[in-house]
């Protein structure tokens, strides 16, 4: 979800009076959004978005073991952890998509005139 697409009260009237971005979360949104941007910044003629969301998702996948190992001493200990870990974060990228997915269907008009927008003119 990138910055310019999070709920807000100001943004959002519909958005439940009780949600409140706290900076915590106005973080966690803004390295998102710097990561995305990064992912698009390779999209050209060398790569496609298929392409450079696969390398997104590995990407996210190898930071995520090395996230995972910490406070493990020894690698036998880390491997006993390993589906425990892979149910963790399968859960929460589930999560994720599902929102996003669904953020994405009720906006759907929205993001597509932010899409044609971001293409460059010819």
């Amino acid at each position: 979800m990138s910055q310019d697409n999070m709920p807000n009260n100001t943004q959002n009237d519909e958005i439940d009076a009780a949600l409140e971005i706290t900076p915590e979360m106005q973080a966690f949104y803004q390295r998102a959004d710097a990561i995305i941007g990064v992912a698009n910044s390779q999209l050209g003629s060398d790569a496609h978005s298929g392409q450079v969301g696969a390398s997104l998702l590995y990407a996210a996948a190898r930071y995520s073991s090395s996230v995972a190992s910490i406070g493990f001493v020894k690698g036998d200990d880390f491997a006993k952890e390993k589906d425990d870990i892979v149910e963790f974060y399968t859960k929460q990228y589930r999560q994720m998509l599902s929102d996003n997915l669904t953020d994405y269907a009720q906006n759907f008009d929205k993001y597509i005139q932010l899409n044609q927008d971001d293409k460059p003119v010819k």
